[in-house]
């Protein structure tokens, strides 16, 4: 459990620092955004046969991380913090 929550804070801040721009995100947020990413590369590896859900191995890690990112523009655009935004 506490290596769960570690790789969640591990991919959601590579996330971050992918992502280009300035995110408004707390570590809360982005402890979140790497866990879901994180059953997301693990849904994916194991469905493509390379691991279990709870493993971690690297197609798992990066399609992790590419998820964490894709959810971390999803988490912008859904507060309304995106770059096309209009602020008044």
């Amino acid at each position: 459990m506490i290596g769960f929550i570690i790789a969640g804070l591990v991919i959601g801040a590579l996330a971050r620092l992918i992502k280009p721009g300035k995110q408004n995100l707390g570590l809360l947020a982005t402890l979140l955004l790497g866990l879901v990413g994180s059953v997301i590369g693990g849904v994916i590896a194991n469905l493509l046969g390379t691991g279990d859900i709870w493993e971690l191995n690297v197609l798992g890690f990066i399609v992790a991380v590419v998820a964490a990112v894709l959810l971390i523009g999803v988490a912008e655009s859904v507060s309304g913090r995106g770059k096309g935004q209009v602020r008044p």
